[in-house]
């Protein structure tokens, strides 16, 4: 049986996540498509789709590979994940988020809290590394950060432990599953900068540069070739438009709310694309 879209509130993501889609799905609701198999989502970040559609059967992907581990741990590893976060809680202070932050631990289940933990209480949920792939953040100016959200993991976790796969891996990795009008591949990648104050590559230790906007794209006409039916979010500019005009793939204007930005005056409503293959 094919996967239906889901009419009522699913769960919610667990982190607060740069770009994260939570406050567009409303928008985006008319664009999914009506019936799929097979979900892949090879840029997960915060999976706010993925919480939202719920799918049977999956792929979940990112290069991050402590996101991943973290994902990996609220599917198989709940309870000794809580159970360490509410240590963290307890613990938390300015000398301890640095001490944390300067320290991955040796466990799956260390780095999975430490990520979380780090999520709740640094500046603006930001994740950013820098060239070493240490994360550098400050501590957020937070009186009682909520750390350990128990119902929200738990809810997550469940959605989690369908057949849904988790794994590091590149965005091209789908092309080894996606192949036919049954899947659904939704892409939400590192935006193409519109000025020089939001070229944000430090998401890992990797930029994403214009040839991987490009290889995107090849990634993309490759799948709509099979017939897969993919999504795909950007910024709204003019390199992006004809990089997906040219294969003919169909773009919608959505708007949306910057929140991060080094500069408060360029906050607020901007405009972003959406765009499918069918």
């Amino acid at each position: 049986m094919l996967r239906q879209i889901p009419q009522q509130a699913c769960p919610r993501p667990f982190l607060k996540w740069a770009g994260g889609k939570s406050r567009l799905i409303q928008q985006y609701v008319d664009y999914f498509p009506p019936t799929y198999e097979n979900y892949y989502e090879p840029f997960l970040g915060g999976g706010a789709v993925f919480f939202y559609l719920q799918p049977n059967r999956g792929i979940l992907t990112d290069i991050n590979a402590e996101l991943i581990v973290t994902y990996q741990c609220v599917r198989d590893n709940l309870e000794e994940l809580i159970q360490r976060l509410q240590e963290h809680e307890k613990l938390h202070c300015s000398e301890y988020y640095y001490y944390v932050r300067a320290n991955c631990g040796y466990t799956d289940v260390d780095r999975a809290a430490r990520l979380i933990y780090l999520n709740k209480t640094c500046f603006n949920g930001l994740y950013r590394v820098n060239s070493r792939g240490l994360f550098n953040v400050p501590l957020g100016r937070y009186e009682k950060p909520n750390i350990c959200q128990e119902e929200l993991l738990r809810s997550a976790s469940q959605a989690l432990s369908k057949n849904i796969d988790i794994k590091e891996a590149d965005f091209s990795y789908v092309l080894n599953y996606a192949k036919s009008s049954n899947d659904f591949v939704f892409f939400d990648p590192p935006y193409y900068p519109i000025s020089e104050t939001s070229y944000f590559t430090a998401y890992s230790s990797s930029s994403f540069g214009k040839q991987d906007q490009e290889r995107l794209r090849d990634t993309c006409e490759k799948l709509a070739s099979r017939g897969v039916k993919i999504m795909l979010c950007n910024s709204d500019c003019k390199t992006i438009i004809d990089l997906y005009t040219e294969i003919n793939f169909r773009i919608h204007k959505i708007k949306a709310a910057r929140s991060i930005n080094s500069n408060i005056k360029n906050r607020g409503l901007i405009y972003e694309l959406l765009i499918t293959s069918y």
